[in-house]
């Protein structure tokens, strides 16, 4: 049965059109990060960042989220990753939006690039190109931004939690949900 709800989950991501991120899809991320409000504040005092152009999103009753990323280093990138989510409760809908996750010191970076890394319960409400997110840490702790899809999107964020602050951009969609399922990470370095 887990293994059905996978590949449904999976389906739905398929379908929602989840593709691999093209290096321009990175710079303009990038880009789009910088120029929304506070979140542009932590390239400055960041040790690193993960970086996700584009994670897809559906559900209907059950759910799926799925992209890939590029995790910088001071500046340079030392590897790939891969965010998967399967979640089950009420939802409907699908939408996509653009993810960086700030590491504020080396130990940080490490802990997430060691292997498999999953952040815990997830609230988030989209709707159409504007967000508002808010993600609990393994650790308990919480990391806020709140954007829509324009590069003037104002953010904020009560820093970092456990080392880590994160950002959401939407990019469009609309998902109604009310679900619990986490964040998975995988790391590849180059």
């Amino acid at each position: 049965m887990t293994r059905l709800l996978r590949l449904y989950a999976l389906t739905l991501c398929v379908a929602l059109g989840t593709t691999m991120a093209h290096a321009d899809e990175y710079d303009d991320a990038i880009a789009a990060f910088k120029s929304a409000g506070e979140a542009g504040d932590f390239f400055s005092n960041s040790y690193g960042y993960a970086v996700f152009p584009t994670i897809g999103k559906a559900g209907i009753g059950i759910g799926g989220a799925h992209g890939s990323g590029k995790v910088y280093a001071q500046g340079k990138v030392i590897g790939t990753s891969k965010m998967s989510q399967i979640t089950m409760g009420i939802q409907l809908g699908g939408q996509a939006y653009s993810q960086i996750i700030f590491f504020e010191t080396e130990e940080a970076l490490k802990n997430f690039t060691s292997g498999n890394f999953e952040f815990g319960a997830q609230a988030t409400a989209v709707a159409l190109t504007a967000g508002v997110s808010a993600e609990a840490s393994t650790g308990g702790g919480a990391a806020a931004g709140a954007s829509g899809g324009q590069n003037d999107a104002n953010t904020s964020s009560a820093g970092y939690r456990k080392g880590m602050a994160i950002f959401t951009i939407a990019k469009g969609g609309l998902m109604y949900e009310a679900t619990l399922g986490g964040q998975k990470y995988s790391y590849k370095p180059i």
